[in-house]
């Protein structure tokens, strides 16, 4: 029967709008300030663990006169929820000084979604950071240094092995900033290291040529080895960022990856912006070096180091010479935390160690006792100075000895370091436990969006939405008469699902995305218009109504299609290349243009069949 739809049809829309009612419930019930506790690195909950927190944090929060609504499990954390940020702001004081160490206290916002709602996988839409507040860091990585280091690893790889089989060469050195050169006294000599060092699946295109009159290894590091190791830098540096992110006590935090060396870090709620640049970007670790007690007595302090030795300074200035061979590095440790040294009652940091590293650290200190083991702390630095008015990133490493001691016993998979204030303590364990950044950040641009400003951008953006939405909807009563009634419905139903599936995707909701959903709430009317004037245009020409709403809706829907799919083919390219909030732009009007497009031509039709379909009309009201 012309424009009447089979029952299964109406139920399947009214299945889908239940869905989209449901999963878009969530946002109406707002938010806690909350606070998030959950264990450090290595010291993982127990259902045991976890109930003495609880009670703990509990009994701390009573003594300490903080109100609270509740303190619940989730998963692997504990979520604290508060009436108020005063509250939660006090909370944190209390239960980071309780807890101590062992234990990470972020600041978060707990959605008061209904439980029954939450067992149905319901969950509002994230909040980005120009809405919740918090700062915005970009970060540039020094790919090239990761490269250069990784370089000069593989010289000390190759060394190693020439060394090993017997086989001398003049000189060894970097050529430009991928490639090693191998000087040789005579051609047999260098086809023996040829024959070592060309090997299957090895990084380097190596060619043979002459230098001064004596052959010449030339390497140049492959094409593909390169890429992966520019990749590898970067990603390894994201997931270091996470690793201190977390630590800082931040929650929901996004680290993404921007352009080709481009580092992006929000920080939701982060009150301390200081601390963030300072622990984020530092690219430091650890290294401890044996001292050279036999070439101490030929060496002039401070001055010039025997081959194989170096001189290090602690901070009061007294030199020491150690050796340069490095017997453990900050890569090797698994965990660090702070503690108190039982002799001094100093802070120390207790690390624990692990890997491929441990076994050389035990051999070494077993053979060594009785002498001394420097621990040296390293950190690079990048500044940005103007050279021939171009702006020139330049590194520059700093080293300080910051513990020295006597090997009284082998050294097993834990000990301490000391000689550190407590603030020292901490940021050194904190970046022990999440890692050293594998080459220099520098922070480029930092943004910072005040709590309250975030309130304000949601209250406008909401405004907005509601004012675009208030105006189309009388233009359309006002113009279209029953007809503007039906779209106007739709309309609504369109905004239902469009954010029940940015909701459900776990979209992350920008004030670009508030102004993608009310181009949407434009763009969902145009197509009605495009219908409804059609249908007019039928009607001019003499055809029936029911024959008139058949044609309007069939006739549009190639102009809808043609005219929606274009704006979505721009709206998929500025999600590929934009950045965060081109992005969340992108996202929403992605998603409008694909739920308008099923709610003009699906959900209208709908309507219109269930009120005009299957019966004979005499006189169609489409607009004035």
């Amino acid at each position: 029967m012309l424009n009447k739809y089979p029952t299964w049809k109406y139920l399947l829309l009214l299945g889908l709008l239940m869905v989209g009612i449901i999963y878009a419930a969530p946002n109406l019930f707002g938010e806690d300030p909350a606070i998030q506790v959950l264990p450090t690195t290595g010291h993982a909950f127990t259902d045991e663990t976890q109930s003495n927190t609880q009670i703990k944090v509990k009994k701390a929060l009573v003594d300490a006169d903080v109100p609270f609504k509740s303190i619940e499990s989730e998963g692997q954390s504990l979520l604290i929820r508060f009436p108020s940020s005063a509250s939660q702001i006090k909370a944190k004081e209390v239960i980071s000084e309780n807890l101590g160490e062992n234990f990470i206290v972020a600041l978060n916002l707990a959605p008061k979604t209904p439980a029954w709602l939450e067992a149905l996988g319901a969950k509002p839409m994230k909040l980005g950071l120009d809405l919740r507040g918090g700062v915005h860091f970009l970060m540039d990585v020094d790919v090239e240094s990761g490269i250069s280091r990784r370089i000069e690893d593989d010289m000390a790889s190759m060394r190693s092995e020439l060394r090993d089989d017997k086989i001398r060469y003049r000189q060894m050195a970097k050529v430009g900033e991928t490639g090693i050169s191998i000087t040789f006294d005579d051609k047999p000599t260098l086809e023996k290291a040829l024959s070592i060092l060309q090997k299957p699946g090895s990084e380097f295109d190596i060619s043979v040529k002459e230098q001064d009159d004596k052959p010449q290894l030339v390497m140049q590091m492959k094409a593909n080895i390169l890429q992966d190791t520019r990749n590898y830098t970067i990603e390894q540096s994201m997931s270091t960022l996470r690793n201190r992110v977390n630590e800082l006590g931040v929650a929901e935090a996004v680290v993404q990856r921007q352009g080709m060396n481009h580092i992006v870090v929000e920080l939701p709620g982060i009150q301390d912006t200081a601390r963030a640049k300072d622990i984020l970007g530092k690219t430091a670790t650890l290294e401890f070096h044996l001292h050279a007690k036999e070439e101490t007595a030929s060496a002039n302090p401070g001055g010039y180091a025997p081959p194989g030795t170096k001189w290090y300074f602690e901070r009061d200035g007294r030199p020491y010479l150690l050796k340069k061979r490095v017997i453990l590095t900050g890569e090797s440790i698994t965990g660090a935390m702070v503690g108190t040294d039982d002799r001094t009652g100093r802070p120390a940091v207790v690390v624990r160690v692990g890997g491929a590293g441990l076994a050389l650290f035990k051999k070494t200190t077993i053979e060594n006792i009785g002498n001394l083991l420097g621990v040296v702390y390293k950190e690079t630095k990048t500044d940005q100075e103007m050279v021939n008015g171009e702006l020139v990133k330049k590194n520059h490493t700093s080293e300080v000895l910051i513990s020295i001691a006597t090997i009284q016993s082998a050294l097993g998979s834990q000990f301490q370091i000391t000689g550190l204030s407590h603030t020292e303590a901490q940021d050194l364990a904190l970046l022990l436990r999440a890692g050293a950044l594998p080459a220099a950040i520098t922070i480029v641009e930092e943004r910072t969006v005040g709590p309250s400003l975030g309130q304000e951008n949601i209250r406008l953006g909401i405004i907005s939405i509601a004012v675009g939405l208030g105006l189309v909807v009388v233009a359309m009563l006002v113009y279209y008469s029953v007809f503007g009634i039906i779209a106007n419905l739709a309309l609504l139903i369109n905004v239902v699902l469009l954010i029940a599936i940015l909701s459900l995707v776990g979209a992350t909701l920008t004030l670009p995305g508030m102004a993608g959903i009310v181009l949407t709430v434009g763009m969902a009317v145009d197509a009605n218009v495009l219908i409804f004037e059609r249908i007019r245009e039928e009607l001019r020409n003499g055809m029936s109504a029911q024959a008139a709403i058949h044609g309007g809706f069939e006739h549009a829907l190639a102009t809808i299609i043609d005219a929606n799919l274009t704006t979505l083919i721009v709206g998929i390219i500025l999600f590929s290349i934009g950045t965060g909030p081109v992005k969340g732009f992108a996202v929403t009007l992605c998603i409008g243009i694909l739920t308008s497009m099923i709610t003009a031509t699906t959900g209208t039709r709908a309507i219109v069949n269930l009120i005009y379909g299957g019966r004979h009309v005499t006189r169609l009201r489409v607009g004035i």
